[in-house]
């Protein structure tokens, strides 16, 4: 049987340095170890360049490479006969790559010595298994593809965006055994990911934010590629990194805006998957956990799978709300308004939104609540759409593509963590109701 190197992935991981065989142009014979041997695809594999040594001299030189790579588990040996093509030095492979360098780097102690300077691409030839004693594979703990499907089923019965999002992360934990994951949408106008969803940490971190290009979200986001690390590393560029402060302008300058990214301290396994739909990326789905190698590549390809369902469900929820609105549920009446008076303070440069002194929410979903407050605060109203939000001009909105329906599901979420008093409830497609029960003061800060 010839084998290809999606049978060899796990030899892939890096968790065993592989060797490499290169010949200088003259014919002498040079053998090194490489950080990496990277699964590109079927018939691809990329060597880690980080140093101008003798390897890279004979590459350049004679194209022609062996690479022997050891399973993990097994210490099965096999030799790739293999032709250099190109060197990349960014993209979505240089990223992929640099990032499963860092986590190698902290591990071992070299994360001043392991620099990626590109990622040297190659056409596997041949692949040929190297006889010798062998240990026994264990047994995966779950199957990728039944908690794939399981999920899947799950993200298709969901009736709205809010029940896709549960849907998704619930599956998470039950089906794939992942106790720690969150769902962040894309602003594509800010150039920043803020969560919509999470699961598994203390605080849920619902609005909390990270910049396009920031750790690995961050990168997986710009590039629309899978970064996972299977080690906890330093390296400020992957580790989970925390959002910078935002300052709010000279009226707020004082005042603290900042939800802290949810995460594991000591993270030691990280894959963030991009959520693309129509070619376009909308968002991250992220996973996490404290254990070394905790994701492998069948996660890998069970996630990315995962989140191509989970990026449709919310295009098609998103375009269902926008498109037309069923006739709203029955008032159950309005409930008594008692106590004292909830300060909501806005700040129009950022439409930053403060409760009696503590920060709320900020930006496009900050802006849709000070209009629904103020309807509220001057006619009483609690009826609204998603249509008539879309066309306001005061609100100044993104295009449709920015996902409204997610802004409203990250305030309904905010509102509920913090204001047992304000409350957004959906009515029917492409409504919802805003449920107040104490008496509200605005103050508009311009």
């Amino acid at each position: 049987m010839t084998l290809t190197v999606d049978a060899i992935r796990e030899c892939l991981e890096g968790a065993v340095p592989g060797n490499v065989a290169t010949c200088a142009a003259d014919g002498t014979p040079n053998v090194a170890y490489v950080s990496q041997v990277h699964y590109v695809d079927a018939e691809h594999v990329a060597l880690s360049f980080q140093f101008f040594n003798k390897t890279r001299e004979n590459v350049l030189a004679n194209p022609r490479v062996t690479a022997l790579v050891v399973h993990p588990e097994t210490v099965a040996r096999y030799r790739l006969a293999l032709e250099y093509l190109r060197t990349e030095t960014e993209g979505p492979l240089f990223e992929r790559m640099k990032a499963k360098l860092a986590g190698i780097a902290s591990h071992t102690g070299m994360a001043g010595v392991f620099r990626l300077r590109g990622s040297d691409l190659y056409r596997v030839l041949a692949i040929e298994k190297v006889p010798g004693p062998e240990l026994p594979a264990q047994p995966r703990s779950r199957n990728p593809l039944a908690a794939l499907r399981a999920a899947a089923q799950s993200i298709a019965a969901a009736t709205d965006l809010d029940s896709v999002l549960e849907a998704a992360l619930d599956c998470l934990g039950r089906s794939f055994g992942i106790a720690h994951a969150m769902v962040l949408m894309l602003d594509a106008a800010r150039g920043r990911l803020y969560t919509v969803a999470s699961r598994g940490y203390d605080a849920s971190g619902v609005g909390s934010e990270i910049a396009l290009g920031q750790g690995v979200i961050g990168v997986a986001a710009r590039e629309r590629t899978p970064i996972r690390i299977s080690h906890f590393t330093s390296d400020q560029a992957y580790g989970r990194a925390v959002r910078e402060s935002i300052a709010l302008g000279e009226h707020a300058g004082m005042l603290g805006t900042e939800i802290p990214l949810p995460g594991l301290a000591q993270s030691a396994s990280q894959l963030a998957v991009p959520i693309v739909a129509g070619g376009r990326s909308i968002g991250v789905l992220y996973v996490e956990s404290p254990e070394d190698s905790r994701f492998g590549y069948d996660d890998e390809d069970a996630l990315v799978a995962l989140a191509g369902q989970l990026g449709t469900a919310i295009v098609l929820h998103q375009q269902a709300a926008e498109a037309g609105e069923e006739p709203a549920r029955a008032d159950a009446g309005k409930a008594a308004v008692a106590g004292p008076a909830a300060v909501v303070k806005h700040y129009a440069a950022n439409d930053v939104v403060f409760v009696d002194d503590d920060y709320l929410i900020k930006g496009v979903a900050g802006a849709i609540l000070w209009k629904l407050v103020r309807d509220y605060a001057t006619g009483q109203r609690t009826e609204f759409t998603n249509r008539e939000l879309r066309l306001d001009p005061a609100l100044r909105l993104p295009d449709v593509s920015d996902n409204l329906e997610a802004r409203l599901v990250l305030l309904a979420r905010r509102l509920a963590e913090r204001c047992e008093f304000l409350r957004i409830e959906k009515t029917g497609r492409g409504r919802f109701r805003l449920c107040v029960t104490r008496p509200l003061e605005l103050v508009d800060v311009t």
